[in-house]
């Protein structure tokens, strides 16, 4: 037996070598393991003994591909050199082209580089329900050890193009239909079925299949062709297209060629802002369930099954929505008869979309109903393990519901509420459950938004926070723990964001060039049809809250205001800044401008009243700026663990554009000099909604970056 670190090698009897990577908890490949699998290779081709060989994973897992640090650390250095090279080196000359028939042996997932490696062996050997997929273009880059060459020859150009360009996974049954798989076993018999297989091919009882050579998945070279050129009009992002060109590559000339341009390609994109901002995120998701002095003391997470939902509405039918589709039973408490019914018909109506989109059937369907329950009696809470509350933003009513529930809750009973402004700690006032009191704050539509706000107050005990961030797992979340403040993270980072284009507006800038400016930076819509979305009522609102709570830098104007005097309420009645007319897109209403003129007029900030000229990349700065200035506050205050969390609330909260790494990753590759020497011209131009934090001015005095690591 050959132990080489994270690679182990065993010989046995019958002549099969069998190579078990073991590198917990994903057996993830990093460059030592890649070199050892290298070794391990040439040391059973080289070696008599050796007939064949099996190729598996530890602890029930195959392999979930390069290890990200390696990736973290080509970043770092902008060093292409520091890959492994595990295409050509590993994949082809070893593993494929070795002379010693490999057959992989796969359990639980193999992912990335994983399944690569698996599509390198003669034969795959999977156990039930394994995950197979390619995910790389979910992290900015293409895969980069064959896939785009080995998937099409192995499931054909069309499923394998839908599974490169969506990252989405596949069932080892799937696997099996397409061919990707060759048989499924269980867990048991796994490594005795793939031994024997690979001593079949040795014997020519089972054909030694090299995927690279293959072509009759692929069909005629017209037809994948076709199907390439209908995935270019559906995915127009470059490094879409870039994948697209790749496999059209090996399509012509063959798939040597086409794992020649994978190699440069994955090297050229490796290095791109995308492909930084894209694992960004994806390291900062991890960090965002780590909180220091919490989950980092041993608390156990206790099991939350049953959870009410105080409040049937949008929010509270969202909610309702999501706990159920994730398996856990709820109980909505409304009012009277008819809100419960309007409640439990929007979640049934939410269920119905799942099915629409063929997310689910109709069977798991009514199996997922099952969960619903609705009451009118606070008695029927007594016995579940949370309560959401999810009610108006109106504190005596949110109060009092706190205090019912107390009453018949047990004393282990968590107690959240959805509130997106009022501060838990009056809402939980009345009660004497200081240290089981949070905010689970959901974005709308809850059941399809993934991030989730969970609000700490001073008095909220670790334990509750540990089971709240487990909670958040099970229904495929993504958290990020806040402590208590006017907005917490999302909404007090962002209000800028609703204010901005409207000083804009007020010095007069075409709102509909701010709009495209917004659109075309990557965000889905502009602030203006945001409004109209939104509605006016929600917007002056939240404005009214921002204003109250910071008044110093906060930006009032009448905007929003004289809309709704002019009759005009956006999308809810047809007429806002743009039309809106039934089977038609929202067309832009220039009759609007009059009232943004009256507006200028009465805020009187323009120069000399007069519009001011300004570049699109500076409509750009002054709207997004002011939201990076404010997240330096709220970094300062310590309202989230860490910069990176700003980022995950941007990107999920928001919809801040994910390749961008979120707003203070995005705000890093600026720099804090730069946009600190912006901000404090505009605030000495236009006032103190630009005046720039301690912190900005601080990071910017030593150059220092706004994020950090996460």
């Amino acid at each position: 037996m050959a132990n080489k670190g994270s690679i182990n090698m065993e010989i046995g009897n019958d002549g099969v070598a069998v190579i078990t990577m073991n590198n917990p908890p994903v057996n993830a490949l990093t460059l030592s393991a890649i070199e050892e699998l290298k070794r391990c290779y040439q040391e059973a081709i080289d070696c008599d003994n050796v007939k064949a060989i099996v190729l598996t994973g530890a602890d029930g897992r195959f392999c979930g591909g390069l290890d990200i640090s390696v990736m973290e650390n080509v970043h770092k250095h902008g060093d292409i050199s520091l890959l492994p090279d595990a295409s050509i080196g590993l994949v082809v000359n070893k593993i494929e082209n070795g002379k010693k028939p490999s057959v992989a042996a796969i359990q639980g997932f193999a992912l990335g580089g994983g399944l690569e490696l698996a599509m390198g062996c003669n034969a795959r050997i999977s156990t039930p329900k394994c995950d197979l997929g390619l995910p790389e273009l979910k992290l900015g880059v293409i895969p980069g050890c064959g896939g785009t060459q080995r998937l099409p020859r192995l499931v054909g150009t069309s499923k394998a193009v839908d599974m490169l360009m969506s990252s989405k996974t596949i069932t080892s049954e799937e696997g099996k239909e397409l061919g990707l798989i060759d048989a499924i076993v269980s867990s048991d018999e796994l490594l005795t079925v793939a031994r024997c297989w690979a001593l079949d091919i040795v014997e020519g009882r089972q054909p030694n299949c090299n995927s690279l050579e293959k072509t009759d998945k692929l069909g005629p070279k017209d037809e994948s062709l076709e199907i390439l050129k209908s995935a270019r009009q559906s995915y127009a992002v470059s490094r879409y297209r870039a994948c697209l060109d790749v496999i059209e590559e090996g399509i012509v000339a063959g798939g040597y060629s086409g794992l020649l341009k994978e190699e440069k390609v994955f090297k050229e994109l490796v290095l791109s802002n995308t492909a930084k901002g894209l694992l960004h995120v994806f390291l900062a998701e991890r960090a965002s369930s780590k909180v220091p002095g919490v989950t980092d003391t041993g608390l156990k997470p206790r099991r939350i099954e049953k959870v009410a939902v105080v409040g049937g509405g949008l929010m509270g039918s969202g909610i309702a929505t999501a706990l159920i589709i994730s398996n856990i039973s709820v109980v909505v408490k409304e009012i009277n008869h008819e809100y419960l019914s309007k409640a439990l018909k929007s979640v049934e109506a939410n269920l119905q979309g799942f099915v629409t989109r063929g997310k689910l059937n109709q069977d798991k369907m009514k199996r997922t109903l099952s969960l619903l329950k609705g009451t009118l009696d606070y008695e029927d809470l007594k016995d579940v393990d949370m309560v959401i509350e999810a009610v108006n933003e109106n504190v005596s009513l949110k109060q009092s519901i706190f205090e019912d529930i107390e009453k018949v809750c047990t004393s282990e009973c968590i107690f959240a509420s959805n509130t997106s402004t009022i501060s838990l700690d009056v809402i939980g006032k009345r009660t004497t459950s200081q240290d089981r009191i949070l905010g689970i704050h959901l974005f709308s539509p809850a059941h399809l938004m993934p991030l989730v706000e969970i609000v700490r107050t001073e008095n909220t005990s670790p334990q509750v926070i540990v089971d709240v961030i487990k909670f958040t797992k099970i229904l495929r979340k993504v958290p990020i723990v806040v402590k208590n403040c006017t907005g917490f993270a999302v909404n007090r980072s962002f209000f800028p964001y609703m204010q901005g284009p409207d000083l804009l507006a007020n010095l007069g800038v075409d709102i509909f060039r701010i709009d495209r400016v917004i659109t075309e930076f990557g965000m889905r819509l502009g602030p203006f049809q945001l409004q109209d979305l939104s509605g006016y009522g929600i917007f002056l609102a939240g404005v009214g809250e921002f204003v109250a709570a910071y008044p110093d830098r906060a930006f009032q104007s009448p905007l929003v205001q004289l809309m709704v005097e002019n009759g005009r309420e956006g999308k809810k009645n047809g007429k806002g800044y743009y039309t809106y007319n039934k089977g038609s897109k929202p067309e832009a209403d220039h009759s609007v401008l009059q009232i943004v003129e009256e507006s200028m007029r009465l805020t009187n900030i323009a120069p000399a009243g007069k519009p001011i000229s300004v570049t699109d990349e500076e409509i750009l700065e002054m709207i997004f700026f002011p939201v990076v200035n404010e997240a330096c506050r709220v970094i300062e205050e310590g309202i989230v663990v860490r910069a990176s969390d700003i980022d995950i609330a941007s990107v999920h909260g928001f919809k801040f554009p994910t390749e961008t790494g979120g707003v203070m990753f995005w705000a890093d590759t600026i720099g804090s000099e730069y946009i600190y020497s912006k901000l404090k011209g505009w605030y000495e131009a236009y006032g103190d909604f630009f005046k720039p934090s301690t912190f900005l001015e601080q990071k910017a005095a030593k150059g220092l970056p706004l994020g950090g690591s996460c």
